[in-house]
């Protein structure tokens, strides 16, 4: 039955009972409202019958208002909130609370100052609204006017207040104050631990979101929902698909496997960990798909090179009635650069607008500006980006500099690593990839020119480092670094490997090693040693014949390092699957998946 319905009905019946109504059938239909017409007809009911004038009856339609229709109609609350008179510490509660969840947070911050103008004293549920609304507002100085707050009413150590005390401060960037306050905590609940966890997942702290996993274990909390999407995004981003695995069992055994969310995030953890199998299997045992779901599996498609089955999907995905959105159409724009599909791409782009009204963001237009590089149109790629509407960011214009480092494009590289420069002249890749196509060209003043601007502003160059999982436990290797326990095993072993492929036709591309006063042995050894070729080495010494070496590494991979791997595929009979910046590598039996275009 409708709102409206049962109000028609209410009316048409006798003044008893009408009266006796009042008390019972209106405030128990008050939540069933899902949207504000329905609260409207609601309250104008309420009118009708004499209920609007009690402070507990506005205080339930405030909280209606806030709770109900997505989103929270905070216009009508506040009309309302202004109408009492007579205003309690619940009623700024309730009317924060929705704030918080709008589009306006800082309105939560108003209202608490207001509260306290009135000399009306916060309770424990007073902060978790207003903290709530400082982190969606990015507002760090308020947040920790928030938390001093917090600390003199005795609330900063509430189970409801401590873990948005840990979200606010990772929200706005202070991830060391938040696991301060953590490690402050006393007994420390599982939402705390959530809170933590996803802290440093959004902070690129894998590792130690997954140590905070297994002291939950050890102290004997039980994670929820919230908990398996951290750890399995933590898992993704360090490529650990032992441990992602071994997290899945438990997702099933535990009674996970029916939320919508961990299954989504276990497509994304397997696709980003290199087992597309295993993402193509969680994904056709799923029961329901929402949009994330098939969004999650077409940019796993895209990822991993398979541009056709991902536009494939995205076929069925829009006759099952599924409507995309824009991490879809992220996905399928990759999908074609990656594969060349210049025109299909374009195709794409003009529809997400057009029949789906689907503004495009900066990475859309990233994908658009490599989709026209990569296959050398980097005018047309230039072209585009000074013709947006918006301001171009530095993703827009990295990506052109790395398309023109492809092609040897000199010219045009040097004006866009000008307009990159101009928005910050602190990244040393892009001096290092401006240096670099120089030095190819054989311009050794401009090098030097580089070299010397590189150390005047400070800027160094970000080290390659290339990761792998041997029985669950994760090994990095930086390039020629020896701090690994096993570093001069793994060197001698790439040695011998090195000679190996020799035999097969392997010649080390010492072109790429741009430094003019290094004889050409002196190339070939600092060639030897990249982080990737190190981790490869690892992996052919610590896992049985036959199986697969993954590898993460930080830095798209050279030339020379993706020959090599090739090769390995081919004399050593293994299957490496290697993800570096840009997306995964499948090599087996001499070729890769990527056709060498990438």
């Amino acid at each position: 039955m409708s709102v409206s319905t049962a109000a028609m009905m209410i009316t048409t019946v006798s003044p008893a009972i009408v009266q006796k109504s009042q008390e019972s059938l209106p405030l128990s239909l008050l939540p069933k409202c899902s949207s504000l017409r329905e609260i409207q007809q609601f309250h104008a009911f309420a009118i009708k019958s004499h209920l609007h004038w009690g402070n507990s009856f506005l205080s339930k339609l405030i909280d209606a208002l806030t709770l109900n229709p997505a989103p929270p109609s905070m216009y009508h609350a506040h009309k309302l909130f202004d109408q009492i008179f007579h205003r309690d510490v619940v009623l700024f509660n309730t009317l924060s609370r929705g704030y918080s969840r709008s589009h306006e947070p800082h309105q939560a911050i108003v209202l608490f100052c207001q509260m306290l103008e009135a000399s009306i004293a916060p309770d424990a549920y007073s902060f978790p609204s207003l903290l709530k609304a400082c982190a969606s507002a990015h507002a760090l100085c308020e947040g920790k006017q928030a938390h001093a707050a917090a600390i003199k009413c005795g609330f900063a150590s509430n189970a409801f207040v401590l873990p948005t005390l840990i979200n606010m401060y990772s929200q706005c960037g202070d991830v060391k104050a938040a696991r301060t306050i953590f490690d402050h905590g006393t007994d420390l609940c599982v939402i705390s631990y959530n809170s933590m966890i996803t802290a440093c997942v959004q902070s690129s702290r894998p590792s130690e979101a997954l140590a905070l996993f297994r002291e939950m274990q050890s102290r004997r909390l039980r994670p929820t929902n919230v908990t398996m999407l951290g750890v399995l995004a933590a898992c993704a981003l360090i490529g650990a698909l032992y441990l992602g695995k071994w997290i899945h069992e438990y997702v099933k055994k535990n009674g996970f496997s029916s939320y919508v969310k961990v299954n989504t995030a276990l497509i994304d953890m397997y696709g980003k960990c290199g087992s597309l199998e295993d993402a193509i299997g969680v994904f056709k045992g799923m029961e329901f798909r929402d949009t994330q779901a098939w969004s999650a599996m077409i940019v796993t498609y895209a990822i991993h090179g398979q541009g056709i089955l991902a536009l494939k999907l995205f076929d069925e995905m829009l006759q099952k009635g599924v409507r995309p959105d824009g991490i879809t159409f992220l996905g399928i724009l990759y999908s074609c650069s990656h594969s060349g599909m210049v025109e299909q791409g374009l195709g794409y782009f003009r529809i997400m607008y057009s029949d789906y009204g689907i503004l495009p963001g900066i990475k859309h237009y990233g994908c658009i500006v490599d989709l026209l590089a990569r296959t050398g149109k980097l005018e047309e790629a230039y072209d585009f980006i000074n013709g947006l509407s918006i301001e171009p960011t530095l993703i827009l214009w990295r990506t052109l500099l790395s398309a023109c480092a492809g092609h040897g494009n000199v010219d045009l590289g040097k004006k866009v690593f000008d307009r990159i420069i101009e928005l910050d002249d602190s990244h040393g890749g892009d001096y290092v990839i401006l240096s670099n196509m120089c030095a190819l060209n054989r311009m050794w003043e401009d090098v030097n020119e580089i070299r010397k601007l590189m150390g005047e502003r400070g800027v160094v160059k970000v080290p390659g480092c290339s990761s792998i999982e041997v029985d669950s436990k994760v090994h990095e290797f930086f390039a020629s670094d020896g701090k690994h326990p096993d570093s001069k095993k793994v060197h001698r072993m790439v040695d011998e490997v090195m000679e190996q492929l020799k035999v097969v036709g392997y010649i080390p591309d010492t072109c790429k090693v741009h430094h003019v006063d290094l004889t050409e042995e002196e190339k070939e050894v600092s060639l030897r040693y990249h982080s990737e070729k190190l981790a490869i080495a690892f992996g052919l010494l610590n896992t049985p014949p036959g199986s697969t070496i993954r590898v993460v590494k930080n830095l798209r991979i050279c030339s020379d390092c993706h020959s090599m791997a090739k090769l390995v595929s081919m004399v050593f009979g293994r299957q490496i699957i290697l993800r570096d910046l840009n997306r995964f590598h499948h090599f087996a039996v001499g070729q890769c998946s990527c056709a060498d275009y990438w």
